[in-house]
């Protein structure tokens, strides 16, 4: 489980073809990984990756053809930058929301500009994901936990202030730029319940 908030920018320094899906390794920059052991999770733009090997200056995770076909992954190349963050602690602050890790689907950035010392970024999301994307609900774009401003049809916009645009990789979009999407954990268990023994059907 994680919270959203981005604590560090990694970069991939190697993708090995293995047998039809890939070995993933990254650099962690100033990350300490000294709490982390073989089999923790690590959120790579809001994909949680298993650490299956620690190389002092980060770790090696092993992407499956499944996490592939859902992410933008398979089309990273060396210096590709992702946003990092630890699987969190019981001890840990809650400074996010409730984030899992898992890739509901990918956005498309369609307009990024200046909003006085903060930047207003639009994203259009996949048709079947709009329904769980509301107006000041929480949402994870590449891992980064972030409010929704505002709701038109399958687009969104969101504020995005200094900080998180200097400490993540959302400073690095252009128009056009595909994103790895998480709705609210909340939302997607609220509408199986609403679903009652429909469910089971």
């Amino acid at each position: 489980m994680f919270t959203g908030i981005i604590t560090a920018i990694g970069e991939v320094t190697a993708l090995e073809p293995r047998g039809g899906d890939v070995r993933l390794t990254i650099n962690t920059g100033y990350l300490s990984l000294g709490d982390v052991g073989l089999g923790d999770s690590i959120a790579c733009n809001g994909a949680c990756l298993t650490a299956v090997e620690l190389t002092g200056e980060g770790f090696v995770a092993d992407v499956s053809i499944e996490t592939l076909s859902l992410t933008t992954i398979g089309g990273w190349s060396v210096g590709t930058c992702v946003n990092l963050e630890k699987a969190m602690l019981a001890s840990d602050r809650f400074g996010g929301h409730i984030v899992s890790g898992h890739v509901d689907g990918l956005g498309k950035v369609t307009a990024f500009h200046e909003d006085a010392r903060s930047w207003r970024l639009r994203i259009r999301a996949p048709r079947e994901l709009a329904k769980y994307i509301a107006q000041k609900g929480s949402i994870t774009v590449d891992g980064t936990s972030l409010t929704v401003n505002n709701v038109d049809g399958a687009e969104f916009e969101l504020n995005i202030i200094p900080q998180t645009l200097t400490h993540t990789v959302i400073g690095k979009y252009k128009i056009g730029t595909e994103v790895h999407l998480e709705i609210d954990l909340v939302a997607r268990y609220l509408e199986r319940l609403l679903l009652g023994d429909k469910a089971a059907d």
